[in-house]
């Protein structure tokens, strides 16, 4: 089967209402394939999906390093020397303040960002106020990213005015281990499935750059479409000096717009989201805003800068989409 007759049968399948298979994607890695009628096509299924919606969001770093899992890439882990600022906790009016000034630039999605482990009963009764205020004092939707929770957190965050919550995967089961020690892939999938059960919408994607191989990458996106996942945000290794990640050898821009237009086509109605990183694929980000992404993580993000909301309003709007 030559690559238009095969991209044809795909387009065909998903407009049908079918999934794409694992052997169906992995035929999609081979350079045989050309990359630029793949991206096309993964442009027609998310205009099918999405129209041209693009969502733009902003994250708070409420709570910064000394955290105490071992992740290999991470800047904030206490078992690495990155010399990453440290700071516990941050105020109510500080946060406002951030979320006001992203509001003003035209994000209409806000999250709040703490390192650690898991979301702790302390933390809880911090964050639950500044969730309320946010949500009183704001017109955004709000969202949460703090670690492994219960269920029954879960719900006191929702009834403090969160809609979703991030929780990346990270990568696939079969290489999670080799990333971290400190606790398991089951724990992620855990509390992903107790957001859900709480009436939570997840977040939930991982990193490109981390050793995993191509196949890793695409088991991750048939893992987050059995857990019924719709928001993916997708990120690209920026090594960090002092974490055993710090030389690693990072994907080609190709290889990441390939991957991405695959995960389209695996994931049809997800948001796909451009997250950290986006800066490796240089001039080339458009490439992939008109292959099959319709999400991104703007401004500065955790330990690493970003490009600012204008910049980026001005491209997508550039491409035709209109910002939700």
């Amino acid at each position: 089967m030559n690559s238009k007759t095969l991209l044809d049968k795909i387009e065909q399948m998903i407009a049908e209402g079918n999934s794409l298979g694992m052997e169906m994607a992995e035929t999609l890695l081979s350079e045989e394939i050309a990359l630029e009628p793949l991206l096309e096509l993964a442009n027609r299924v998310r205009r099918e999906y999405s129209g041209n919606e693009m969502a733009l969001c902003s994250i708070v770093n409420g709570k910064s390093g000394k955290c105490s899992e071992d992740c290999k890439f991470c800047a904030q882990s206490i078992h690495y020397d990155t010399g990453v600022e440290t700071y516990n906790r941050l105020s109510v009016e500080e946060i406002l303040e951030s979320a006001r000034e992203m509001e003003r630039e035209g994000v209409r999605r806000f999250s709040i960002v703490t390192s650690g482990r898991d979301l702790t009963d302390e933390d809880l009764e911090w964050l639950e106020p500044i969730y309320k205020t946010l949500k009183q004092e704001t017109n955004m939707d709000i969202c949460a990213s703090h670690g492994m929770l219960s269920e029954s957190q879960a719900v006191r965050l929702k009834r403090a005015g969160v809609t979703t919550y991030h929780h990346n995967l990270e990568t696939s089961r079969r290489h999670y281990e080799a990333i971290c020690t400190t606790h398991a892939y089951e724990e992620r999938i855990e509390t992903i499935e107790a957001c859900q059960r709480a009436g939570l919408r997840v977040c939930s994607g991982g990193i490109f750059g981390i050793d995993e191989t191509e196949k890793d990458r695409l088991e991750m996106a048939f893992e987050l479409r059995t857990l019924g996942v719709d928001s993916v945000p997708v990120n690209f290794l920026m090594p960090i000096k002092g974490t055993p990640m710090a030389l690693n050898t990072l994907p080609s821009a190709e290889s990441i717009l390939r991957m991405l237009a695959i995960y389209r086509l695996i994931l049809p109605s997800a948001e796909i989201r451009y997250a950290g990183g986006r800066a490796l694929l240089g001039t080339r980000a458009k490439d992939g805003f008109c292959g099959g992404v319709n999400g991104a993580l703007s401004g500065n993000y955790l330990t690493t800068v970003g490009n600012s909301v204008a910049q980026d309003k001005a491209m997508v709007t550039e491409l035709g989409f209109k910002l939700v």
